[in-house]
């Protein structure tokens, strides 16, 4: 008799597939890389744990001369995508894009590792994040416990940013920050690159076919499994009226063309102008392009022009 541990009960396929005995096989962002300088960029990398109880850690990054200044650049916490479900702060593709952005930017990062669905479902993701923002934050009187962020790091110049799923956290933390403060970060702007938000009823020309829209709430069931459906305010924030409380003063929102989720990147950016909320926003569309396009192919014309937009965007207040 065949094994349970063969019976597939979710397949979220080319994501993961959640087996019968509760075994889940992710099928993709399963590599990793270690830190360490890169010989490219030199950028310099090295791993931090910030939660003992959980494990949990961040990959932070400096750029190269930092060391042999006395100036303190922009901070930015970034949140890696995959759904809830894949990828992690060490996997190349994340690895490489920080690389290059902390790089061309010449800013300290914080990369985010949070555990995540389905075996930890949401709000597991949004609630590690926060811990991580805290953890970073405790260090902004220079008496953290690491000298990085201590010595090299500018709170006054604080920066979120994600792909996907992980524009979706900037997006929920930067709320958070609105309404409960954060002592020792002041955000300045939050960068969503195709954020990954929906909604029960399509917007825009948003696809209508059901059989898609299906696939695509199945995997946010999957992450979310008590959610109340596609306008949970988690995954659908747009209508929610907190939208005027975003902890920042400028938003930079990234689509592409040919992305599923293009249609709520525009949402957003013209629901945000519309709230009440006092800040600046600016919307980029990359002709062309599929969602995240700029992880997967980091050279290519479109990628590039992305990510000279992105750090202007966090330099623009530089002193």
């Amino acid at each position: 008799m065949e094994s349970t541990t063969s019976e597939i009960a979710i397949d979220c396929a080319p994501l993961l597939r959640v087996y019968k005995d509760g075994r889940v096989e992710r099928l993709l962002g399963t590599q990793t890389v270690p830190p360490g300088r890169d010989p490219k960029t030199n950028v310099e990398s090295k791993d931090v744990v910030f939660s003992q109880e959980t494990g949990l850690y961040v990959r932070l990054y400096i750029p190269k001369g930092i060391r042999s200044s006395s100036q303190k650049l922009p901070l930015l916490v970034y949140f890696h995508g995959g759904g809830f479900c894949i990828e992690t702060a060490s996997s190349p593709t994340y690895h490489n894009y920080l690389n290059s952005l902390v790089s061309e930017a010449n800013i300290v990062a914080v990369s985010v590792d949070y555990r995540r669905a389905p075996e930890h479902p949401i709000p597991v993701a949004y609630d590690d994040s926060w811990s991580a923002l805290k953890w970073v934050a405790s260090h902004f009187g220079g008496n953290g416990p690491e000298e990085w962020l201590n010595c090299y790091a500018d709170f006054d110049k604080v920066y979120l940013s994600g792909d996907s799923a992980g524009a979706n956290i900037a997006h929920h933390i930067a709320i958070k920050i609105g309404k409960e403060k954060l002592d020792g970060v002041n955000l300045v702007g939050i960068v969503l690159a195709h954020p990954y938000f929906w909604g029960k009823e399509p917007v825009g020309d948003e696809i209508k076919d059901p059989a898609v829209r299906a696939k695509t709430e199945e995997i946010w069931r999957l992450a979310s499994p008590t959610t109340s459906g596609s306008d949970d305010p988690w995954i659908n924030p747009v209508d929610d009226q907190s939208l005027a409380s975003l902890g920042c003063t400028r938003v930079l929102v990234c689509v592409a063309e040919k992305d599923l989720l293009k249609h709520r990147g525009w949402y957003y950016y013209e629901k945000l102008k519309k709230s009440g909320w006092g800040g600046e926003a600016e919307i980029m569309e990359a002709q062309g392009e599929e969602h995240v396009f700029f992880l997967a192919k980091p050279t290519c014309e479109n990628a590039v022009a992305m990510l000279s937009r992105v750090a202007a965007f966090m330099n623009q207040d530089k002193a």
